[in-house]
């Protein structure tokens, strides 16, 4: 049955056509190739979308969130196309060379060709369920055309941009077979999680960390083996700023995540690899178990964290010493800012732990206000070090994401004596979007704040960049969330819950914030660049988002605010 177009398009679905809109109206055209190729990826994933949200049994995404396959599968892209912009503007001004342009590129092409194979992917699916259940119904046929047309012309634009990069037919080749490689990882790393996580994220959500988790770890991928044999992957493969500029901090984050994935593995192994060889005839209590697997876990990771990690780390960057003392040394060349800040950290986060877990035994306390002081706490602490120390903040956001990861499988695992611990504290502070299974609210919080401060490192001639997470989810979504329910009367939707006045001041507080900080900012030595007309529609666009979207807002909204303000 036919959709009509104004029936289809809801609030969340025009602001991302908007969003996209603003990011393709900025382009130069020697960007034309990745223009083309984000408008197909935008109008396949607003036809998967409406598909599937009504095919939604198909998928087992987490209840009460639409399917959100639209947002999900041009956020990344778009990030990578506004840092293309403004890498292109670089280069225009020479202060960075072709190479970097050339990976970010790639960059590009890796992304998009993870989301257009899981959108193959979704399509398939539906289309044989469909087919399945009236072989004869023209609908499904046109749906199958339809997605083989869009994935035929991207993949035609994409050998073409590739071609204008690449110095011979063998390596365009090389990098085709790169991209494929990356959207048959997305494809099968997307299906992990929804099996292994089943209503714990939406489609779209899963498809966000898909792409970001295979982009990441295939250009460790690419580095690694560009250094361990360069008859395999050409030098320029790799770009020069992350292959030999490649800094320090960056390589002891990846090394760390990178520890922490074989450990997963490797610890999973190992359990059970005990239970079939001992575990059928051991007829040991059960405290003795948790306790043996509790060594094994604690001790596989601190191997892993100080042997293993850290060679790879050596491998790929000249490290004079080790890392970890590379680390100790990092933290006393300024001991007296450095260690303040920690103990300005530990403190707070000690008060407003204490504080917010006793608040939380309150029934009468909304949760979703509770959180909100999270949000807060995240201004408090991470504001003044992106000011005065960026450098070590980017180290201290690697560190905390690594202690939540390790903090998590404790709590899934419930690895003694912590595990369970863990799992009753953490559980004080979730909502609708969390489960047993899976809590990610800290996650997204911190990933939200620290990815736009880790994108802005290098070249960057917009000086709010790096403080997007920090402003959209600090400030804006925290007003708009307090004031919205307290003082929210106009709702924008019958079926929602967010309202005109929250957004109203959401959108408001931003922009108070930006007038105060840019100030601030020239007076530390920033070269002002950002103009005020494109701050206030990336504030407003970010603002509405956070008004219509059903998914994870911590995830998408400072990704969005960060591609807008690249312009």
């Amino acid at each position: 049955m036919a959709i009509s177009p104004l029936k289809a398009m809801n609030g969340e679905r025009a602001v991302v056509l908007f969003f996209v809109f603003c990011v393709l109206s900025s382009l130069p055209l020697s960007l034309l190739p990745q223009a083309l190729s984000l408008s197909l990826l935008s109008f396949f994933s607003l036809f998967v979308e409406i598909r599937a949200d009504n095919s939604f049994s198909l998928f087992k995404s987490r209840p009460g969130a639409s399917s959100g396959v639209m947002l999900g599968a041009v956020s990344l892209p778009t990030v990578m196309l506004s840092k293309l912009i403004q890498l292109s503007r670089a280069l225009s001004l020479q202060q960075i060379e072709i190479g970097e342009l050339e990976h970010m590129t790639m960059q590009f092409w890796a992304t998009s060709a993870c989301c257009c194979g899981v959108l193959l992917f979704l399509s398939i699916v539906m289309w044989c369920a469909a087919n399945n259940k009236n072989p004869h119904f023209s609908c499904s046929v046109w749906d199958a055309k339809f997605s083989l047309s869009c994935v035929i012309l991207y993949s035609v634009v994409c050998c073409i941009s590739l071609a204008t990069i690449s110095h011979t037919g063998f390596n365009t080749a090389l990098k085709l077979l790169w991209l494929l490689c990356h959207g048959f990882a997305a494809v099968k790393l997307i299906q992990h999680l929804l099996n292994t996580f089943p209503c714990c994220a939406s489609i779209g959500e899963a498809l966000l960390v898909t792409s970001g988790l295979v982009l990441y770890f295939g250009d460790m991928l690419a580095c690694t083996i560009s250094k361990v044999c360069k008859l395999l992957i050409s030098p320029e493969f790799v770009s020069i700023r992350y292959g030999i500029k490649r800094s320090e901090i960056g390589i002891i984050i990846q090394g760390v995540l990178l520890g922490l994935l074989i450990f997963s593995a490797v610890f999973k192994f190992v359990i059970c690899l005990w239970e079939y060889f001992w575990g059928a005839e051991n007829s040991e209590s059960r405290q003795n178990k948790e306790i043996r697997s509790s060594l094994i876990f604690f001790t596989s990771l601190g191997f892993i964290m100080i042997a293993v990690a850290p060679s790879w780390m050596m491998i790929v960057l000249d490290f004079d010493v080790h890392p970890v003392v590379w680390i100790f040394q990092f933290v006393f060349s300024e001991p007296f800012k450095r260690l303040s800040l920690c103990i300005y950290w530990l403190g707070l986060i000690y008060a407003s732990v204490l504080r917010f877990y006793n608040i939380s035994k309150d029934s009468k306390i909304e949760r979703i206000l509770l959180r909100k002081y999270y949000h807060l706490l995240a201004v408090s602490m991470f504001l003044p070090a992106l000011i005065y120390q960026p450098k070590f903040l980017d180290l201290a956001f690697g560190a905390a994401l690594a202690f939540f990861l390790v903090l998590e499988i404790t709590r899934v695992w419930r690895i003694w004596p912590l595990g369970q611990l863990v799992h009753q504290f953490m559980s004080a502070f979730t909502d609708h979007r969390d489960s047993d299974l899976l809590i990610v609210s800290h996650f997204s919080l911190l990933l939200g704040c620290a990815l736009p401060i880790w994108m802005s490192s290098g070249f960057n001639d917009r000086p709010l960049t790096p403080f997007a997470g920090i402003l959209s989810l600090g400030i804006g979504d925290t007003m708009a969330s307090m004031v919205g329910h307290k003082y929210g009367v106009l709702r924008w939707s019958k079926t929602g819950k967010k309202t005109i006045e929250g957004t109203a001041a959401g959108i408001t507080s931003v922009l108070a914030a930006c007038s105060v900080l840019l100030p601030l900012l020239a007076s530390t030595g920033y070269i002002l660049t950002q103009q005020w007309f494109a701050l206030l529609i990336a504030v407003t666009t970010s603002g509405l988002l956070e008004a219509y979207t059903t998914q994870l807002d911590n995830a998408f909204i400072p990704l969005v605010f960060y591609s807008l303000l690249c312009l």
